[in-house]
């Protein structure tokens, strides 16, 4: 899975729509935190409700909005 678009954030939760790159359903205010590790490691980890697959290896991840020692 991967993030088509933040619909709204709030310090560093986030709302998002994710799509699933292996058959392009999107699974619409999925909600998230914006740093590092769950960027890089829950997200690609998801998997499609629809095709019932987690993300492709090869795909690279969404960096964080702010730096990790920023304290929001």
């Amino acid at each position: 899975m991967k993030i088509k678009e933040i619909t709204s954030m709030s310090r560093r939760d986030f709302r998002a729509d994710i799509e699933c790159e292996h058959c392009g359903s999107v699974e619409k205010d999925v909600s998230g935190y914006d740093d590092t590790y769950f960027h890089e490691n829950v997200i690609p980890k998801m998997k499609c409700k629809k095709c019932n697959k987690i993300g492709r290896e090869d795909s690279i991840p969404m960096q964080p909005k702010y730096p990790e020692d920023l304290q929001l």
